[in-house]
């Protein structure tokens, strides 16, 4: 098992992760944060897509912090 984070939950869940937004061709948009493995989502319109991807970041980090299997990366510099 991984030692405790050295942030609390609710500071991982403050953090602001660089986004990839990409446009469909059938229209809506796919988003994932390149920082959190497997954090992707989509929406039909812009700003339903990075409602999305707020929510999978709070659910991704949320899992991964209670099951302490994975250290949560913080955010890289690529903004």
């Amino acid at each position: 098992m991984n030692a405790p984070h050295p942030l609390v939950f609710y500071n991982y869940i403050s953090l602001k992760y660089p986004i990839s937004l990409y446009p469909a061709a059938d229209g809506g948009y796919t988003v994932t944060i390149p920082d959190l493995p497997g954090c992707i989502t989509q929406g039909d319109t812009l700003e339903e897509a990075l409602d999305n991807i707020n929510e999978a970041r709070e659910l991704w980090i949320e899992t991964v912090y209670w099951s302490n299997e994975k250290t949560i990366p913080l955010p890289s510099k690529n903004y």
